[in-house]
């Protein structure tokens, strides 16, 4: 991907998402295409701002948060104001998710002890059926 500028198909390939994607990414002004008639043409920068949308969004962050965290470092270039906001986000998704798995490992026990107490049932009706 050395080349200045991709079209849509090829960023799809490299990315592995679909055209949908490209566009509604390009609706939420997360991504500025140039546009050559009906062709969009990806930049340097709008692969760099997909790859860091991919990222938060398998982390979890909402596409607000991408967005804004994005815009920052637009604003500014510098990147501390945008890696001091990032980490607290990031800080704040990880709490979020540690809340989720115990709730998950704790429905997992849980659930585990029904099947448990459904084997022996199940065993009990066998036996009184035998």
């Amino acid at each position: 991907m050395t080349r200045d500028v991709l079209t849509i198909r090829e960023m799809c390939e490299a990315f592995e998402v679909t055209p949908r994607t490209l566009r509604f990414y390009e609706s939420k002004e997360l991504l500025f295409p140039i546009r050559d008639g009906t062709k969009r043409l990806f930049t340097r920068r709008d692969r760099a701002r997909l790859k860091l949308i991919l990222r938060g969004k398998r982390f979890g962050f909402s596409l607000e948060d991408i967005r804004q965290l994005l815009d920052l470092y637009d604003r500014d270039g510098s990147q501390e104001v945008q890696l001091m906001r990032t980490y607290e986000v990031a800080r704040a998704r990880l709490a979020q998710m540690e809340a989720q798995r115990a709730e998950l490992d704790e429905a997992i026990t849980e659930l585990k002890d029904q099947l448990a107490w459904g084997e022996t049932a199940l065993a009990a009706f066998r036996r009184a059926a035998e």
